[in-house]
Parts: structure tokens; sequence; C-alpha cells
């Protein structure tokens, strides 16, 4: 049998993630393949740096973690594909998070609208939930 949690259990983990990332998170979006763990050194190109909101995920509940507010990047910082993202602490450098990314309706981790980002652009995340296991 596998190990089952109760809901309160599953939402207090997740509310423990955005602790540890702190209220100035910062997420990066970047090119390429998604690293092999958190801890491993970044990959690709930095397409866009979104500093979120203070209170960037709504409180878990039924053992899930949406964002909240405005997730937006108004001068993107390079031309390139969206492919995965990493999350940051506010030092910018301390992985948290990581996972794919695609355009709205595509599967993937983070949603954008638009994957395809030209330097300049404004580059908007349309759509972010975590999701905990052990139901």
């Amino acid at each position: 049998m596998a190990i089952q949690l109760s809901v309160a259990a599953r939402n207090a983990r997740l509310d423990a993630i955005e602790t540890a990332a702190g209220t100035s998170a910062v997420l990066k979006i970047r090119t390429g393949a998604v690293p092999a763990t958190c801890a491993a050194a970044d990959t690709g190109t930095v397409i866009g740096t979104v500093n979120l909101p203070s209170d960037y995920m709504s409180v878990a509940a039924a053992g899930a973690k949406a964002k909240t507010g405005t997730w937006q990047e108004t001068s993107a910082d390079n031309a390139g594909t969206a492919a995965h993202f990493r999350l940051y602490a506010s030092d910018g450098t301390t992985c948290h998070i990581q996972g794919t990314v695609t355009a709205t309706g595509g599967g993937g981790d983070l949603t954008l609208d638009d994957v395809t980002v030209e330097a300049g652009q404004q580059i908007t995340i349309s759509g972010f939930t975590l999701t905990d296991g052990n139901a």
C-alpha cells in the first residue's frame, strides 16, 4: 500500500514550500531542458525574470496551491522559446522549484500566454498550481 497523507498534512507541506522560498521569490523562465534537480546548475538562456508578489501563492486547500496576483515580466531579457522555469529565493540563485513551461492548455507545470518570446516583450504567466501527492 502506498503512503497516504491527510489533506491537512498535504496542505501544510505545500505551504512550507512557499515559506522556504520566502516572500521575495524570483521566477526565471529559461530555454532548454529542465536540469536534473533543483541542486543542479542552471541550464538554457534566461528569457524573463519575474519578481513575484510578496504573497505569490494561495493558502493550500484540498492538497493544492495556486498562483495569486499578477506574475508578469514587462520586458523580456532575451528572445527564445520558453521551455522551463526555476523559482528561486530572493537571492536569485537558490532554486526551490523547477518545471516545464508550455503555452496555456499545453500541460506544462507553468503556462504562459505565448512561449515564443522576443527581447523586450511582455511575458504573462497564465497558470501555475502545485498539487501534493500521497492522497
